[in-house]
Parts: structure tokens; C-alpha cells; sequence
């Protein structure tokens, strides 16, 4: 038997955090489709322990997440594993827009916009976490193509209403998102919207 331990509604633009214990399910649901969700994983017991793109790459042999992937930390050891997926490729090599990359890239008047970096920060903040503790993330649903130079783009998303990206904790983890805000490029479709996150377990644990 299932248990919901979890089961909330993030609002487009927001933040959110909670701790997944071993073994229980995080269920990320794209509710309208075309959300990238900003994701930052640490060892819920010592911070210092955290989610580690280079790691995770390593570890994989691609550039992309998706059914099978391990979650790395930066002493390579998992965090969590990606135990199903509906969308089928997500990035951890983008990072997260912050109020400087949006000046950077779209021009002076966007500073005020809120990003996800604000997210983090606010949202880490309850945990004594600050600007030295984020690392580079993981955008769930975001579709970020490597061109055979090298270069990157966002482009529109692969996902759809209703797909959900199924993750499993390897150990206790702290598990921070921003429901990204950004209405700059394509990757919300520039209209952010709610996503669903639900952390189930075995009844019998």
C-alpha cells in the first residue's frame, strides 16, 4: 500500500522545499505543460553534501537526465534516482536565471523581474543555506539542445500537461525548487504556470 506523505500545489513563480526520506517517491507533475522546474538536492544532514552536475554526467555518460539517471552528490555518491519519466530528456547544464543573467541577456529593464536564484536564496534560507551553497542545478522539463559545437539553446520545451518526471531518495535529502519564473525565452512557454509535487512511500516502511 501507498502512502501520501505529500502532496502539494507550487504556484507558477514560487518556491518550495521539503526533506524526501530514504526511499520515498518525489513525484514532479508538469500540470499545464512547458514548466521548467529548477531543482537543488542536498544530504538532509550535512549540507556541505550536495547535488553535483559534473558528478552526474560523469556518472551517466550524457549531457541529459532522464529514466535511469543517478542524482550524484559532490562525494559521488547518490542522492537520488530518476525511477520513471513521461518527458524523456531534462537539463543539468543550463543553471538558473538570476537577476544578473536576465540583465545580461535581455536587457537592463528585466532586472526587477524575479528569477530563480531569488527562489533558492529565500527558500534556502530557512535551512541556513545562502548564495555560497548553490551549486549548478537541475532544470526538469527544460529543453536545452547541445549543438555538435558545443553551444546551447532553450528552446520550447518537450513536456505536456500531466507528465511526470518520478524520482526515488537514495539517502535523506533536502529537496529545494523554484517553479521558474522566467518569461524571457521559451522555457515556460513565457506564461509560468503551478506544477504538483507529491512524495509517496511503501506503507509497510
Amino acid at each position: 500500500m501507498t502512502t501520501t506523505v505529500l502532496d502539494a500545489t507550487v504556484p507558477a513563480r514560487a518556491a518550495w522545499s521539503a526533506v524526501v526520506r530514504r526511499g520515498q517517491l518525489l513525484t514532479v507533475t508538469d500540470l499545464h505543460g512547458n514548466q521548467a522546474v529548477d531543482c537543488l538536492l542536498y544530504d538532509a544532514h550535512d549540507t556541505a553534501v550536495r547535488y553535483s552536475a559534473a558528478d552526474t554526467l560523469q556518472a551517466a555518460g550524457q549531457v541529459f537526465l532522464g529514466a535511469g539517471s543517478v542524482l550524484m552528490s559532490t562525494e559521488h555518491t547518490p542522492l537520488m534516482a530518476v525511477v520513471a519519466d513521461d518527458c524523456g530528456r531534462h537539463d543539468t547544464i543550463a543553471g538558473a536565471c538570476s537577476k544578473e543573467s536576465n540583465a545580461l541577456r535581455y536587457g537592463h529593464h528585466t532586472w526587477s523581474q524575479h528569477a530563480c536564484v531569488e527562489n533558492f536564496l529565500a527558500e534556502g534560507a530557512r535551512y541556513g543555506l545562502g548564495k555560497r551553497d548553490l551549486v549548478s542545478n537541475i532544470n526538469w522539463y527544460m529543453n536545452v539542445p547541445v549543438e555538435a559545437d558545443g553551444a546551447l539553446g532553450i528552446v520550447d520545451g518537450r513536456s505536456a500537461p500531466g507528465l511526470r518526471v518520478v524520482l526515488r531518495a537514495e539517502t535523506d535529502v533536502l529537496v529545494l525548487v523554484s517553479n521558474c519564473p522566467q518569461v524571457n525565452n521559451p522555457c515556460n512557454g513565457f506564461d509560468p504556470t503551478p506544477v504538483r509535487m507529491t512524495i509517496t512511500q511503501d506503507g509497510n516502511r
